[in-house]
């Protein structure tokens, strides 16, 4: 499990590396925990958080279905955040995660809920 963890802590610094955040373009930055997700519009410039939405947020409700299901629930929430504040395009950070299941999900959801990336 280590092992995984510093290759994913690994990935995670080269896309740091090449992916900044601004007030205009924020960085959507996803987490994946076993049983929740949670996405952030992070402004890197000033490092100030714009938004953020979880699975396990009470905004949400109560959200029925699979992981991957409520995964792209949360992409169309921070979408909807993101349009409130004013911000249509972003750069997505997958935090070192494959782009497949549930990370693939949250972003197409973002995708639909009227994000550009």
């Amino acid at each position: 499990m280590l092992r995984k963890q510093l290759r994913r802590n690994s990935i995670r610094e080269r896309i740091r590396k090449t992916i900044k955040g601004t007030a205009e373009r924020p960085r959507l930055s996803v987490y994946r925990s076993n049983k929740q997700i949670y996405a952030q519009l992070i402004d890197d410039l000033s490092g100030v958080t714009l938004a953020s939405v979880s699975s396990a947020s009470k905004d949400l409700g109560e959200l029925k279905g699979g992981k991957v299901d409520i995964s792209k629930e949360v992409g169309k929430a921070i979408a909807a955040k993101a349009q409130q504040n004013g911000i249509q395009t972003v750069v997505f950070d997958r935090g070192g995660y494959l782009y497949h299941g549930r990370i693939k999900a949250l972003a197409e959801g973002a995708r639909e809920g009227g994000l550009q990336f």
